[in-house]
Parts: structure tokens; C-alpha cells; sequence
């Protein structure tokens, strides 16, 4: 009896060391968890701060490098383009064709150059150049119109093989699906925004043949979003050649006609960068409005096909059996 007494302390015993040094690891293990949280959490932190140096080095050398080419463009660019490109055409166009022949050949410009992806911009400059506002918008507006319905039509023979080329750009194909959901006037607004945005308008007129798109959406809000691309383009028309006649001519501009173009160029420039950020800004909260919808409605998708799952699983309280009941047998009379 004694003997099993003090087999039973000395058990005690031990079991009571193994809790008190089990208790000590469990201390001292959290500790070195603590510490390892927090290495993680400094290693993060100092991620975070090198990843920050590297976008700001690298937006300060975009920066240089911007204004080293601005500087080289003003300095000898700008000369070379006024003496070999604008002064001639200018010259040309006073001499070889009258306005009526001028606008048509302009027109057909606007008109055809976008059929083979080529930018439009040099000949509304000249169209600002040599008509201005009046005139010269009309001249724009006809022109890049009949451009836009030309790579349309074209692009309904060709959708087939633009559809395959799309395939190899599936971010721009999930904007261009933008442009086809909702009402009428949802598709206005987003190819309007579209002419607006960086998106090229060029590119976009055959794309969009891809998409279930109705047609008077896309002209009216086409028309719509090339308004304020042709006054900035007629404006920039303008200065360029009061430019060319300070320089060149004996024009001598006047305190006021100084500020008036400062103060013109530099609402141009705001109104230019305010478009296209708005633009872009929508088109992306549109894109991620439309993310949200389709994981809404797979999430909509998935619980009902859990739900079903549940139903038709057996053993479960819900489940439901797809075979009837045997009826019960008739009473015997």
C-alpha cells in the first residue's frame, strides 16, 4: 500500500515538472512568434518604401527626359517643321488650288485617311490653319464623319478576321464590351467617352463591328465625342500659324494678343487633359461597376447550384426524393 502511495507522488511529480516545462516552451515560443510577426510586418514595410523610391526615380527620369525633348523640339524641331513643312504648304495653298478645291481635298483627307489607320491630326491642323473656326469646323466634322462610316461598313465585311485579331488583345476587347450593355443612351455616352479617351478612334471604328453595338448609338455619340477634338485641333491650327507669322512674316504681336494666347493655349492644354482624365476615369468605374455585377451574379449562380446539390443529395435533411412514394395497398374487403 505505501509502495503504490509513493508511485502515485513521484507520477504526480512528474506530470506536474512536464506541465511547468511544457507551460515554459509555450512562453517562450510566443515570444519568437511576436518577433517573427513583426519581422514580417517591418520586411513589408520596407518593401513598400523601396518599391515608392523606384516609381519616383523612375517618374523624375520621365520627367527629365520630357522636358529635354520639349527643350530639343523647341530648338531645333520647331524651326525645321515651320521652314520645311508649314511655310511651303502655306505658300502651295495660296498659290495651286482655291478654298472650294482646298476643302474638298481636305475633306476626302479626313475622309479616307482614317480607312488605313492613319492619324487625321496634321490635316485638321491645317484645316484650322486655313479656314478657322467657322468653316473649319464644318470641314472637320464632315470629314471625320464620312471617315467613321467608311471603316465602319468596311469593318462589317472584315468582322470575322477582327474578331481573331481581338483575341490577342483581351483588355481592350473587355472595354470595347462596355460599349454594348445597357439602353440606348448608355451606348451614347460610352462611345462618346471613347472618342474623348486615349483609345485610338481609328482602331475603335473597326473594333466596334465586333460587338452587338446598334449603329445610331455609335454615329450619334461618335459625332458627339469628336466636337471638342476638333476645336482643340482647329485652335492648335491657329497658333501655330500666328506662330509662323511672328517668326517668319511681319507680324509683331501686341501685349494683348501675348496674353490672349497664353491664357488660350493654356485653357486648351487644361481642357485637353481634363477630357481625356474624365474620359478614362469613367470608363474605368464603368469597367469595375461591370466586374461587380458579373461576380454578383456568379456568386447568385453558385448558391443555386449548392442549393440544388443540397436538395438532390441523399442523407441530407433537404434532401428531396425524385422517385414517388409507393401508394399503400388497398384494404382487403
Amino acid at each position: 500500500m505505501r509502495k503504490s502511495l509513493e508511485l502515485i507522488a513521484k507520477q504526480a511529480t512528474n506530470l506536474e515538472n512536464q506541465t511547468r516545462d511544457h507551460v515554459g516552451y509555450a512562453r517562450l515560443d510566443i515570444p519568437n512568434e511576436m518577433g517573427t510577426v513583426e519581422a514580417h510586418a517591418s520586411h513589408s514595410q520596407g518593401g513598400g518604401r523601396i518599391k515608392s523610391f523606384i516609381w519616383w526615380m523612375k517618374f523624375t527620369a520621365l520627367l527629365i527626359v520630357v522636358i529635354l525633348s520639349v527643350l530639343i523640339f523647341l530648338k531645333w524641331g520647331m524651326p525645321f517643321i515651320f521652314e520645311k513643312v508649314l511655310i511651303p504648304i502655306m505658300k502651295w495653298e495660296a498659290t495651286a488650288f482655291g478654298r472650294p478645291v482646298l476643302a474638298l481635298v481636305l475633306v476626302a483627307s479626313l475622309a479616307l485617311f482614317p480607312v488605313f489607320l492613319i492619324p487625321s491630326g496634321p490635316s485638321m491642323w491645317l484645316v484650322g490653319m486655313i479656314f478657322g473656326y467657322g468653316l473649319g469646323f464644318v470641314i472637320i466634322m464632315v470629314g471625320t464623319t464620312i471617315g467613321m462610316l467608311l471603316t465602319y461598313f468596311i469593318g462589317l465585311l472584315f468582322r470575322d478576321q477582327i474578331h481573331r485579331w481581338l483575341k490577342r488583345w483581351p483588355k481592350k476587347a473587355d472595354m470595347l464590351r462596355l460599349a454594348v450593355e445597357g439602353s440606348w443612351f448608355h451606348q451614347f455616352r460610352i462611345v462618346a467617352l471613347f472618342r474623348v479617351s486615349p483609345f485610338p478612334y481609328t482602331i475603335f471604328n473597326y473594333a466596334i463591328v465586333v460587338t452587338s453595338l446598334r449603329f445610331w448609338p455609335y454615329f450619334f455619340g461618335s459625332i458627339a465625342g469628336m466636337v471638342p477634338e476638333s476645336f482643340i485641333y482647329i485652335y492648335s491650327g491657329r497658333l501655330i500659324r500666328t506662330f509662323a507669322d511672328v517668326k517668319y512674316g511681319n507680324h509683331h504681336l501686341t501685349p494683348v494678343e501675348i496674353v490672349y494666347n497664353v491664357i488660350s493655349l493654356a485653357i486648351a492644354v487644361i481642357a485637353t487633359v481634363a477630357f481625356t482624365v474624365y474620359a478614362k476615369k469613367a470608363l474605368n468605374d464603368l469597367k469595375i461597376k461591370e466586374a461587380d455585377n458579373e461576380a454578383r451574379e456568379s456568386n447568385v449562380i453558385t448558391s443555386g447550384q449548392e442549393k440544388i446539390r443540397t436538395e438532390v443529395t441523399p442523407g441530407h435533411p433537404n434532401f428531396t426524393s425524385v422517385h414517388p412514394k409507393p401508394s399503400s395497398p388497398a384494404a382487403s374487403p
